[in-house]
């Protein structure tokens, strides 16, 4: 018998896989590939946050982000840096504001 999944995965699931006396068949993916499939597990790993609403989905997306970000050349400092300077000049989510709307008075 024979299931497709046809995605990314964890670098020890392939070896899990035959630890448990199954045959995994995998390939290594090109980096424009390798991109594509993490954008795609992103998507992946935010439904299944929703859904389950858990620490462990969570992480996994945070996981994948910064694969994301490896794979596009930043590295861990990079995003951190960055996150910090975004919040001293945005804020962060701390203060739970929801914008409704915006009023516009028009000048005469």
């Amino acid at each position: 018998m024979e299931k497709v999944y046809n995605k990314l995965v964890r670098d020890n699931i392939p070896a899990i896989i035959v630890a448990e006396g199954r045959k995994p068949v995998v390939r290594v993916l090109n980096d424009v590939e390798y991109l594509d499939a993490l954008n795609k597990k992103l998507l992946e790993e935010i439904h299944e946050y929703i859904s389950e609403n858990c620490l462990d989905e969570l992480c996994d997306i945070l996981e994948v982000a910064y694969a994301i970000a490896k794979a596009k050349g930043y590295s861990d400092d990079d995003i951190e840096n960055h996150r910090i300077n975004k919040n001293t000049k945005n804020g962060a989510f701390e203060k739970k504001f929801y914008l409704e709307r915006i009023i516009t008075e028009e000048s005469e």
